[in-house]
């Protein structure tokens, strides 16, 4: 009897965070969705996706579930899935998250983590589908995916998917997560909102200007975790709201000057340091498992 060919291997995979450092709101489209401006800024801090390759053709989520997500409403799983109907691939996967970015806190946690299965998978699968077309089907699946798929630091407009990549001066960041999941489709209702502001340019963003974030004065009128971050961010710089999340930042030129901050955050509050990235981890580990497929290939072609 002939011995059963081995599993396939796991693999881990990057899934960074991001920060908005401003968001405007412009407008709103006919169809309802709101027109806006933003720069996504990518750290070197995240979660972690573990992958294999099934032959049996399934999509299994293991663990427990994330933030009490369904699995048929998990954006890894969704992601999963979009890709093998898209590529037509007979192969399934299993799938680990390991979660360090809070839920509703404006990270990106989910839209990163479904944005690492697309890239992962299709390299894994070797469904060569391309950044591009990657990019569309994350967009189905969220408007914050695609900056993601493509790795860059980017000026964003439109609902957040018209993306042009920017160069960020390098930067450290003192984040903290006041522990609210903000409800986003709520905060959009809000009579507070800001929903007309006049456009920015990339220039009034490299100068300086202070551009806001169209949901700071919502959620720190309405949630007292939220203006007690602010307060407590105010004693040691200029503090701001990542997306439309209740999450919290204070920019710094370095990383000693971040660590010394945190020493002063009050116990109370979840708070960490990450440094700003110019390309996103994940493509460099996607760059690594390329180089290493050729050269594997290379040599199975000596004799």
């Amino acid at each position: 009897m002939s011995a059963a060919p081995p599993e396939h291997p796991w693999s881990l995979w990057p899934a960074p965070a991001k920060l908005n450092l401003f968001l405007r709101i412009t407008g709103r489209r006919a169809d309802g969705y709101h027109l806006l401006q933003t720069v996504f800024r990518l750290l070197d801090w995240g979660d972690s996706i573990r992958l294999r390759v099934r032959d049996d053709g399934r999509i299994v989520r293991h663990g427990a579930s994330v933030a009490g997500v369904p699995e048929d409403q998990d954006l890894t799983i969704r992601a999963a899935k979009l890709l093998k109907e898209s590529a037509i691939v007979a192969q399934g996967a299993d799938i680990v998250i390991e979660k360090r970015i809070p839920a509703g806190g404006g990270f990106g946690g989910g839209s990163s983590d479904a944005a690492t299965v697309l890239l992962a998978l299709d390299a894994l699968w070797g469904t060569g589908l391309g950044v591009d077309r990657l990019a569309e089907l994350g967009l189905s699946l969220g408007a914050d995916v695609p900056v993601f798929v493509r790795g860059d630091n980017a000026w964003a407009e439109g609902v957040g998917e018209a993306l042009s990549p920017i160069a960020l001066a390098p930067a450290w960041y003192l984040l903290v997560d006041p522990g609210v999941h903000a409800p986003t489709a709520a905060l959009f209702q809000s009579a507070e909102l800001t929903r007309d502001a006049a456009p920015a340019t990339i220039s009034d963003f490299v100068s300086g200007m202070p551009l806001g974030n169209a949901f700071e004065p919502v959620l720190r009128l309405r949630e007292p975790a939220v203006e007690a971050a602010f307060v407590a961010l105010s004693r040691v710089g200029t503090p701001r709201l990542t997306g439309s999340g209740s999450g919290c930042f204070v920019e710094f030129a370095t990383r000693e000057s971040a660590e010394a901050a945190l020493t002063v955050v009050p116990s109370g509050l979840r708070a960490w340091t990450a440094a700003g990235v110019a390309r996103s981890p994940l493509h460099a580990v996607l760059e690594t498992h390329l180089m290493q497929g050729r050269r594997q290939e290379a040599q199975g072609t000596r004799f």
